[in-house]
């Protein structure tokens, strides 16, 4: 129930975001029909279109995306005729007089004999609505569409999807309520119905312009992300402390708290039996672990994924402890769980390991059975199983590690362990694997696959699956954009031909990008420049101080640490060698 409440009022927060502006000529055109007969039918089936369509493209993949292709060129034609139908039934009438009779039922159907033409026209309406609309990915529809994609289609997709909807048609009626009563103080005061109608016509063939030319994905939603961004966030943060949100890399969030009172006998509450760990499409550094063969022993849990910069960031401490407290009765087992396909890869995974130096047994839960068995829904996630096999602590995210460290002694001590208090751990952590710097972040994780992408700055439009070139001017704070010629994926950006790059204006002190060298698995040369110029002191761990690098494989890059002062940049990676694969900016 509080993951419905939160995406419907995701949706509903979309009033607010100039992603919406598009689509509310075809709203506000019904300004003053019936409320039952023409406004209700109309949202109702814009709302269950888009929630139609948002599942088919989450989980459906590209095919999806292409079939709805054609969907918005019906509609597109539709709303055009519409539109002209409004201006002038005359003028229409030239072009073709079948259509425009259907589109002029649709503008002007009312009477005892029209009741039903006005609610199917609006119906009809409503749905070349719903395939149109592309609302701004913020926080939460990003959140939602990202556990479209985890679990697959199912009834909880649908349902959050329309529950975002209709927060969205919800505020358009309310809009729509207001806008139909000064329209109508216009038509009864000034006297010009007529001249208010050609109005609407007009903005409606501007918002069928707008959609074409690909500015409501572009333009709008670059402005966008300023304008809603901060409103969803601390909707989520208020909402979701203690639901089962949707799938998501977590950020730093409380605990339960934690009370060393008692020596032998933890006041942790007893959450639940500890869930099954079969499932694991293969374990590394041991054999297959059973619930029922650790008990005796304390079990932390680890969800991860190796390309996560939240999940990097934690793996210094989960090691530390695993080294401090494992010959005294604790087992750490981390479950991987991809985020992005190439995580799936278990040779990608056996490389991490070695990279992190993971010593701890890890489960590769590429079908997610580990993941859905814990009811977990975040990268990363621990859970403490006590000696009886209990759940008795858990904790979402990064930070905390002193508080989950003396969960980890007080079930220790409560299993009988000599386990002293002692100083926590403080792992001397590297490049990615340092500890953020949370005072100066002012950018968040951005995804470049088409998905989930955000901020999108370029010149042309975003286009999906199919090779592009593109150009960049200046990117604003927290946009980015591409050069050159590339293939924008669901997950990733495919780089087609040499000498194409990757700019983003952001604000922190570290910058990372997932890169891959691509299915040829090649060796793709880049140099990266800060303000236009060589990194020098703020070059990352994974460049040297002139900006150049290699990708060698799929995995997580620093490519800036700021040395100095931090302050906003503009960051470009130029790309020599074709192939290379972009997913995700993440900060620190």
């Amino acid at each position: 129930m509080t993951l419905l409440i939160i995406a419907y009022l995701g949706g509903a927060l979309t009033i607010l975001s100039p992603c919406i502006l598009p689509i509310l000529p075809f709203v506000f055109a019904r300004a003053g029909k019936p409320f039952l007969r023409s406004t209700l039918p109309m949202l109702t089936g814009m709302a269950a279109t888009f929630a139609a369509v948002a599942t088919l493209a989450a989980v459906g993949g590209s095919w999806a995306i292409n079939a709805n292709e054609y969907g918005r060129l019906a509609a597109l034609a539709l709303l055009a005729v519409f539109g002209i139908s409004l201006i002038s039934p005359r003028a229409a009438s030239l072009i073709t007089r079948p259509v425009v009779e259907f589109g002029s039922r649709l503008a002007n159907a009312s009477g005892k004999a029209g009741t039903v033409p006005t609610v199917a026209s609006s119906l009809i309406l409503g749905i070349a609505t719903g395939l149109l609309w592309a609302p701004c990915a913020g926080p939460i529809l990003g959140l939602v569409l990202t556990g479209a994609a985890l679990h697959g289609a199912n009834l909880e997709t649908s349902l959050l999807l329309a529950a975002y909807a209709a927060g969205a048609a919800t505020s358009l009626a309310f809009a729509l309520l207001i806008g139909g009563k000064v329209f109508a103080g216009m038509k009864r005061s000034l006297g010009f119905s007529e001249r208010i109608r050609q109005i609407l016509g007009a903005a409606v063939l501007a918002g069928v312009t707008i959609i074409a030319l690909g500015l409501d994905t572009g333009l709008l939603s670059r402005l966008s992300y300023a304008s809603t961004a901060s409103f969803e966030q601390t909707v989520l943060d208020r909402l979701r402390t203690n639901a089962g949100a949707a799938s998501q890399v977590a950020i730093n969030s409380n605990v339960i708290p934690v009370s060393t009172a008692a020596p032998f006998r933890s006041n942790l509450p007893v959450e639940g039996p500890a869930p099954s760990l079969n499932g694991a499409v293969e374990w590394l550094n041991s054999p297959p672990l059973a619930t029922g063969q650790l008990r005796g022993k304390i079990v932390l849990i680890d969800f991860w994924t190796y390309s996560c910069i939240n999940c990097i960031r934690t793996t210094p401490f989960v090691r530390a402890w695993y080294e401090k407290y494992k010959d005294q009765g604790l087992v750490v087992v981390g479950v991987h769980a991809p985020e992005f396909a190439f995580e799936k890869k278990i040779d990608n995974v056996k490389q991490a390991v070695s990279d992190f130096k993971i010593g701890y047994p890890v489960a590769i839960d590429n079908n997610y059975k580990i993941w859905r068995a814990f009811d977990n829904s975040y990268w990363p996630a621990h859970y403490l199983i006590d000696a009886k096999g209990q759940i008795r602590y858990h904790h979402f995210g990064e930070g905390n590690y002193r508080q989950t460290e003396q969960a980890i002694q007080d079930l220790l001590r409560e299993a009988g362990s000599e386990t002293k208090a002692g100083s926590p751990v403080a792992p001397n952590a590297k490049g990615a694997e340092a500890s953020p710097d949370l005072k100066h972040i002012r950018s968040g994780e951005t995804y470049l696959g088409y998905q989930r992408a955000t901020g999108f700055a370029s010149t042309e439009a975003l286009r999906a699956d199919a090779s592009q070139l593109y150009s960049l001017s200046s990117p604003g704070l927290n946009e980015w954009g591409l050069s050159g010629t590339w293939t924008i994926r669901a997950e990733q950006a495919v780089l087609d031909r040499p000498d194409g790059s990757i700019a983003y204006h952001f604000s922190a002190r570290d910058l990372h990008l997932v890169l891959g060298p691509g299915h040829s698995g090649k060796p793709v040369r880049f140099k990266v420049t800060i303000d236009g110029k060589a990194p020098g002191a703020d070059h990352g761990a994974d460049v040297d101080s002139d900006g150049n690098g290699t990708v060698t494989s799929t995995k997580l890059y620093q490519l800036v640490r700021q040395a100095g002062d931090v302050e906003a940049r503009n960051f470009e990676i130029r790309f020599l060698d074709p192939g290379v694969e972009a997913y995700a900016f993440t900060f620190g």
